[in-house]
């Protein structure tokens, strides 16, 4: 067995076949013939001496499930390894995600200190859509809140833990407030221009201290969400405390403690063949954020959601 050499045009067949159970759908994906298709399958099978498929219904066989894993992490392996060939000679492509949050507060400084860094900033819509583009090499890195579950082949690190703010009307009653702890905003509504089902940290909050989540409609940005809550004093939100509020908004941001919610901020890259610049970056983080204690964290001061830590992973 260990004398096999395989072919990754007929391994990539295999895939797509085990992906659609169809060998004319597959033939579909991958812009080729079914003809071309059920022959590289062929010769796969002869070449590992064994059955892939069952004819007729095209199910796995109990080899072909064993095959189907380590098909695909060759595949993923191989187009990280063309994608390593062609990444020394480009900057690192970084996406951010939780735009409202202020992603960019946390990656400039640390880039702008980095001379040797060559990057470039996207947009990501959220975890979800980041990990996808890392997955397929359209990306080097993605920075943002990371929770669980995650896809295999992606590693991150936590940089940062951002205490939180709750923002609320200039008439709201607790605006006179010094500060605030989270079980005196239980049974309050918290509001976040975005589908709820996207908000891992609000939706936590909620659950840990009492109160409920309410999307606001479309993330239409900062001046849209200030707006919201001046014109109606009984919303209230979460906001990083460090993220600067324009002057005039009518909105106030008191400290939250007793415990103090801490935002994590994490990197994220492929684990397969990263960007030659990607250590340096992560090297940078760390010296950064040690100055800026950026990972202080006493767990008897401060909430975290569970998947959280201030260690790297």
């Amino acid at each position: 067995m260990g004398g096999v050499e395989l072919d990754l045009g007929q391994v990539r067949a295999f895939v797509a076949v085990a992906g659609h159970l169809h060998f004319g759908r597959a033939a579909e994906e991958l812009s080729i013939s079914q003809q071309a298709v059920s022959k590289r399958v062929a010769r796969l099978e002869a070449a590992l001496g064994v059955p892939l498929f069952t004819r007729g219904s095209v199910e796995l066989t109990e080899a072909g499930r064993r095959f189907l894993d380590p098909a695909r992490e060759a595949l993923r392996a191989a187009e990280a390894a063309v994608g390593a060939v062609h990444a020394a000679g480009r900057p690192l492509r970084i996406d951010l995600w939780g735009h409202l949050y202020g992603p960019a507060r946390t990656v400039a400084p640390v880039i702008e200190e980095g001379p040797e860094l060559d990057v470039e900033l996207g947009m990501g819509r959220d975890l979800p859509a980041a990990a996808a583009a890392l997955l397929r090499g359209d990306v080097d890195a993605a920075f943002g809140r990371v929770h669980p579950p995650l896809p295999d082949g992606l590693a991150h690190r936590l940089v940062r833990l951002e205490p939180v703010d709750v923002l609320v009307a200039a008439g709201d009653p607790l605006a006179a407030a010094a500060s605030v702890r989270p079980r005196d905003l239980a049974g309050r509504v918290l509001w976040f221009p975005a589908a709820a089902d996207r908000l891992d940290f609000i939706n936590r909050f909620c659950e840990e201290f009492g109160l409920r989540a309410a999307s606001g409609g479309a993330n239409l940005g900062m001046e849209h969400l200030l707006s919201g809550l001046a014109a109606e004093p009984g919303r209230i939100t979460l906001l990083p405390a460090d993220a600067p509020l324009p002057a005039g908004s009518g909105v106030r941001a008191i400290p939250v403690v007793d415990p103090t919610p801490l935002y994590a901020w994490s990197l994220m890259w492929p684990r397969q063949s990263p960007h030659p610049m990607l250590p340096a970056l992560l090297s940078r983080f760390a010296e950064y954020g040690r100055r800026h204690r950026w990972l202080e964290h006493d767990p008897d001061r401060d909430w975290l959601p569970g998947e959280a830590a201030p260690s790297a992973r």
